[in-house]
């Protein structure tokens, strides 16, 4: 019998996922941002039969944060607004290859949240029990139940910062992030919608209260509805329109090493120290850190975080000490006062926006993108967005997710 050639049995690859667009002179709805939140929200708002719309990126599809992410999906949050959206973006990644028909290499691998202080203890089992009655899987587990889920991990008590149990979510993983992109960019192609690159948004034009158009670097574009995805530049095109809003960018780093066997079968996340660690599906490690202190929109961060970062990945884990590193960068976080995402109206009518994610934006991407389809569509937040509204800096409703959020913001 003839051997089979190896992909053989693999679908012939198509030269372009996407087509290369030249923008029409309107559209039903412009989306601004071609990153997963964009794409998503594409994707869905075809779903929802709507088609005349345009995605615009000013770089490349997808090359901000989406390409500068460290790729974990989660849905462990303390608050109940939270665990909502969180936990719909997690139900939507478990379906989501087979919705794309494209493969994302969605890995369910589980994370572990570490507590290292009495204080992070309580804090903690506190989540679980909020994550439980939201019916999210959660469990707490001690150093000894914490070593069986990731042998690697130093729970020994004479460390700086001892293992003193942690939280754990067996349904969450990781996935691959430019596959991610390419699915839901290949997807709304093919409802005819129409994927922009190179097409950077440099003004509005205004009629009192909505906003008729957007002005790019490829010509002036009406509109009848705008959405804003621009993650960590929101609050560039939000000063263009003079929207005030309480957002803070910051560079948020991280860093992949060399090529390894597999050594790391899960993911873990430590507050205290600032890092969180997963092996991708190539073998290199994953590793993250807290974001950079000082605000800015630059993609690279200041050497004392890596040098950090990695003091506290050797300590937790001993057995990354002769690893190299490979390569680092940085991505442009958008921060909130109370580390929670806005989404929702603006002051104009037309205008919604999406953005303050934070470090929680690539988990959060099918849910939000599904969520704030909906919103665009029908001109009112989702239930699920409708807690994350701007409003809440006013009214005082604040949804504060800074115990929860993995690093510090």
């Amino acid at each position: 019998m003839t051997p089979t050639p190896p992909g053989a049995h693999l679908p012939e690859h198509p030269d372009r996922l996407w087509t290369a667009t030249e923008p029409n002179r309107s559209y039903d709805v412009v989306i601004v941002g071609g990153g997963g939140h964009g794409l998503a929200t594409a994707h869905y708002l075809a779903k929802l039969g709507i088609t005349d719309v345009a995605v615009l990126e000013k770089g490349w599809l997808a090359g901000g944060n989406m390409a500068r992410n460290t790729t974990l999906i989660r849905s462990n949050y303390l608050w109940d607004e939270s665990a909502g959206i969180y936990d719909r973006a997690l139900q939507l990644w478990e379906g989501l290859e087979d919705d794309l028909g494209y493969p994302i290499l969605f890995s369910q691998r589980g994370v572990l949240n570490l507590a290292h202080t009495e204080q992070d203890v309580r804090d903690s089992v506190r989540r679980v029990e909020a994550n439980k009655l939201n019916g999210i899987d959660a469990e707490w587990l001690g150093p000894d139940e914490v070593a069986k889920v990731c042998p690697i991990v130093n729970v020994s008590a004479d460390i700086r910062y001892p293992v003193a149990g942690a939280t754990f979510q067996p349904r969450a993983g990781i996935a691959k992030h430019d596959y991610v992109a390419w699915g839901f960019a290949r997807r709304a192609d093919e409802a005819g919608i129409d994927i922009v690159e190179d097409c950077e948004v440099t003004g509005f034009s205004t009629d009192g209260d909505r906003v008729t158009g957007v002005r790019t670097t490829r010509g002036d574009i009406a509109a009848g509805t705008v959405a804003l995805c621009a993650a960590g530049h929101t609050s560039v095109l939000l000063d263009m329109l003079g929207v005030p809003a309480p957002l803070q960018s910051h560079p948020l780093q991280a860093l992949v090493s060399e090529l390894l066997e597999p050594v790391h079968p899960t993911i873990v996340m430590s507050n205290a120290v600032h890092v969180y660690v997963s092996q991708a599906h190539k073998g290199e490690l994953v590793m993250g850190a807290g974001v950079d202190g000082y605000n800015g929109y630059g993609q690279r961060g200041a050497f004392h975080v890596i040098e950090r970062q990695m003091a506290a990945a050797v300590e937790l884990f001993p057995v990354f000490a002769r690893a190299h590193l490979l390569r680092s960068w940085a991505g442009i976080v958008d921060v909130t006062p109370d580390a929670s995402p806005i989404v929702g109206h603006t002051p104009y009518e037309n205008v919604f926006l999406n953005c303050g994610w934070g470090t929680g934006g690539f988990k959060a991407t099918p849910g939000i993108g599904w969520a704030f389809a909906d919103t665009v569509a029908h001109g009112r937040p989702h239930p699920l967005v409708a807690p994350f509204g701007l409003d809440r800096f006013t009214t005082g409703a604040l949804v504060d997710e800074h115990g929860a959020a993995a690093v510090a913001h």
